[in-house]
């Protein structure tokens, strides 16, 4: 289907020749596809700016006989593409390319975060990737397919599947201590949808402003700012929340994580957790309770969630993002009767729900026990990795201090004076390849223990996405960066 060389010739003057050469493909088409490649060609070659708005295109004879195909499909391609705005014609003037359509450069970023390619990278936040269950998955997901009922694929309940909330309720009741009701859990995409919903939905009711832990995860701004609401520094001390700077701050919401707080590593004493729940009925407020990797606990079972105490006064969020993986986007929300209602209806309208195939294939996960297994399988592989942080610190690091209860996927690391100051140590550690997270930039005040007037380093060093080997090399490197003076 070679043009010939006059009509190639004639074309290429409207046209132009490496523009003409794009719509040839087309050509060669299957016939029953081929009407459709013609237009999606020519449309291209508009919207890429190779035919420039005002390029006048040939007659549909001329194209006809130049690409081998019948007139009529040309014409239907003209007609289509002038439909939508690409080609503009008028009776006897020819068609041509219309002035509506900008050059458009179309490209795919990538703006997920990914390793960063450090010699040794002890950022916390991301659990070992490399444990995921694929084989375990791979069934249920094949099971989940087979037997599914058709229903099942149409709107979702917004709340989640009664199938996954039942078993959710049972695992966080067993696990956690939870008051689990699966009327009042609500599936999400993670806790951080959970704690924006509750946001929108207290914003909603009068409430301007949350408190957070100070120190505390540097997402509150943004997560809470985005609903409307105001984020205010609240200090800790060794219990836990200090009352005090709670009572007087006038916020009738807080978010804690009383079981392993992050990022100092605390856990709220027993006495803390009663003071918060007299302070939340005394105010008529709310506790948002993130449980984010209460499941482990390396020398004692894990304490039970503040939820069980009051569930009234306590909304309790999970998610699967250190136990699976946090590319899932799977998590849950237990809220309070009295909140049940706004935040099941705002649920509804942002999304519809969560995909149903998703909360099938998770649901037989926890009925077959799989997840009990995986939580072991990373419990025993979080703890030995663990051990292989302190271990290599207190070798090489000798005075090291390493606060907080032994659970979790971070361990707080504070240094002798003579490996600071700690703006010199981190710019020695980072030009040497490791990467490491100071605990004050999870500060929000910037004074005090935890913020800039203190010269101690005090580094928040994630272990969970790091093999033991990896770790004792990258706490030597570590050391050789910065020896003590």
């Amino acid at each position: 289907m070679k043009p010939s060389k006059a009509s190639q010739t004639d074309g290429a003057e409207h046209m132009g020749s490496a523009a003409w050469e794009l719509l040839l493909p087309a050509a060669s088409a299957p016939a029953r596809a081929r009407g459709r490649s013609l237009q999606a060609a020519l449309r291209a070659a508009v919207r890429s700016g190779r035919l420039a708005p005002g390029t006048r295109l040939p007659s549909s004879r001329d194209l006809a006989a130049d690409l081998g195909v019948s007139r009529g499909l040309v014409t239907e391609t003209y007609e289509q593409l002038t439909a939508e705005g690409y080609l503009r014609s008028g009776r006897g003037a020819g068609t041509w390319v219309g002035d509506a359509v900008r050059a458009a450069h179309p490209r795919a970023r990538d703006l997920a975060p990914r390793p960063s390619g450090a010699r040794a990278d002890f950022v916390p936040g991301t659990p070992d990737l490399s444990l995921f269950p694929r084989a375990a998955w791979a069934a249920a997901q094949r099971q989940v397919l087979a037997e599914l009922p058709h229903h099942d694929l149409g709107y979702p309940d917004p709340r989640g599947m009664p199938r996954l909330r039942t078993a959710l309720a049972e695992l966080l009741a067993r696990r956690r201590g939870v008051v689990a009701d699966p009327e009042r859990i609500v599936v999400v995409s993670g806790v951080t949808q959970a704690t924006t919903l509750l946001a929108i939905v207290l914003h909603a009711r009068g409430v301007p402003a949350i408190g957070v832990e100070d120190p505390g995860s540097p997402q509150h701004d943004g997560v809470y700012a985005s609903a409307g609401v105001t984020s205010v520094p609240l200090p800790l001390d060794d219990e836990g929340l200090a009352m005090g700077p709670l009572r007087s701050s006038g916020v009738r919401a807080v978010v804690t994580t009383p079981a392993h707080q992050y990022p100092t590593g605390i856990a709220y004493s027993a006495q803390r957790r009663a003071e918060l729940l007299d302070w939340a009925r005394s105010v008529d407020g709310l506790v948002l309770e993130d449980d984010y990797d209460g499941d482990f606990r390396y020398d004692r079972a894990p304490v039970g969630a503040l939820q069980g105490l009051d569930p009234e006064r306590v909304a309790y969020m999970g998610s699967v993002s250190k136990s699976l993986a946090p590319g899932l986007r799977l998590g849950w929300v237990l809220v309070p009767e009295w909140l049940a209602d706004d935040l099941i209806t705002l649920k509804r309208a942002i999304d519809l729900g969560h995909p149903t195939l998703d909360q099938a294939l998770f649901a037989r996960f926890l009925e077959r026990g799989d997840y009990d297994s995986q939580l072991r399988r990373c419990q025993r592989a979080y703890r030995e990795r663990r051990d292989a942080l302190v271990a290599a610190l207190d070798e090489h690091f000798p005075g090291a201090e390493v606060s907080g209860i032994a659970a979790g996927l971070h361990v707080i690391a504070t240094l002798p004076e003579r490996y600071g100051p700690q703006e010199r140590f981190l710019a020695r550690v980072g030009a040497a390849g490791v990467a490491v997270r100071a605990l004050s930039d999870c500060v929000y005040a910037r004074a005090g223990a935890w913020g800039d007037g203190d010269t101690a380093v005090r580094l928040v060093l994630g272990y969970a996405h790091v093999p033991p080997a990896r770790i004792r090399e990258g706490v030597r490197v570590m050391a050789e960066a910065v020896p003590g003076q």
